[in-house]
């Protein structure tokens, strides 16, 4: 087993065993290399009460390069694309910012963090983040209809 299918198996066994705070974690049967990951909306945000999947790719020579972590459901939220893509705006994920020492486990941390505060000076939607420094009423609004049409489970 290579160095990286044996480091992608530890920290999956991490993750799923000892999950992050609000979050569950699997991996695709046919590809360690793909996992997926639930978050719960943390409680006193704008996304409580949302269940948001994330999709996580993590390349060929994991960990010398970062893993790609997307929102699989749509989230209005300035360091998040509002489109299908899902792109996050996280600093320890920039490529010159990632260190191999780092784990999913704090990526997944990480990210949950962005939703409790989220971080309008560096931002992937600027509109987005200057309604949140300068509207917030109308922010909270918005984010809190997507977690309803996105992120709510359907009964």
């Amino acid at each position: 087993m290579a160095t990286s299918q044996k480091r992608i198996t530890k920290e999956l066994a991490e993750c799923v065993n000892s999950p992050p705070s609000g979050i569950t974690v699997s991996a695709s049967d046919a590809d360690l290399h793909i996992w997926t990951a639930t978050l719960i909306g943390p409680p006193g945000t704008v996304y409580s009460g949302g269940i948001f999947a994330l999709s996580i790719t993590l390349p060929p020579d994991y960990p010398f390069k970062a893993p790609q972590v997307t929102f699989a459901t749509r989230i209005y939220h300035p360091n998040v694309t509002n489109d299908a893509t899902g792109s996050i705006c996280l600093g320890m994920l920039k490529p010159e910012n990632w260190k191999p020492a780092s784990k999913i486990h704090a990526v997944l941390d990480a990210v949950r963090q962005l939703l409790v505060e989220p971080n309008p000076d560096d931002p992937l939607e600027p509109r987005i983040a200057d309604e949140y420094k300068n509207a917030p009423r109308e922010f909270e609004k918005t984010a809190r209809s997507y977690v309803a049409r996105y992120a709510v489970a359907k009964k």
